[in-house]
């Protein structure tokens, strides 16, 4: 099972679905299109050595935290929290910016993603917590000076973290979204996360 595959199979999609009254097949559509942006935003920041670090300690404490034992409920869901790390994900930006933004770039209903971004952002530093600090995380492939949270998010993004420093969300989003519209999100994510540093 691929990284992304594994990490969707943890979201309790039916739950999210119940409690935010909307159509499960909607909150699928939108988890495939939102867990990918967040680990991609993840992978954009922890370029930087020392947002690396925050990163790993971050994702460390919400594996701790117990959300991913037995199960997620959504009820364990510290969306505040969520909030918070869409924030520092995202260069500063809100979940309302965000959402409006991904929306704009076809990524689907604002107000759902708008919802969905704090709850699906512990689960998802959650998860890579476990495969940071579990059997998983060695089975990664990276040399071992630079490895650790780079060489996880890379993993479960099937190796998107390219050696040659090319921002990897443009391709990310074009086999999430299909396509044409992979450039305009692209480049809107990019404008999030800070463009280039």
């Amino acid at each position: 099972m691929s990284g992304l595959d594994d990490l969707y199979s943890q979201i309790p999609v039916q739950q999210i679905a119940g409690r935010l009254g909307v159509d499960e097949s909607e909150v699928d559509s939108a988890v495939k299109t939102l867990v990918p942006v967040l680990v991609g935003g993840l992978q954009h920041n922890a370029e930087d050595p020392g947002a690396a670090d925050s990163i790993a300690s971050a994702a460390s404490s919400h594996a701790r935290s117990g959300l991913l034992d037995g199960g997620v409920s959504v009820d364990q869901v510290d969306e505040a929290d969520g909030s918070r790390a869409i924030t520092k994900i995202f260069g500063g930006n809100d979940t309302g910016q965000v959402a409006s933004a991904l929306s704009g770039g076809g990524a689907g209903n604002s107000d759902l993603i708008q919802k969905l971004l704090p709850i699906l952002a512990p689960i998802v530093l959650a998860y890579i917590g476990k495969r940071l600090t579990g059997g998983q995380a060695q089975q990664v492939p990276g040399q071992s000076g630079g490895g650790g949270i780079g060489d996880v998010l890379g993993s479960i993004l099937g190796g998107g973290a390219a050696p040659g420093g090319n921002n990897p969300l443009g391709s990310i989003l074009g086999s999430v979204l299909g396509g044409d519209k992979a450039g305009g999100l692209g480049d809107i994510l990019g404008g999030l996360l800070g463009g280039k540093k």
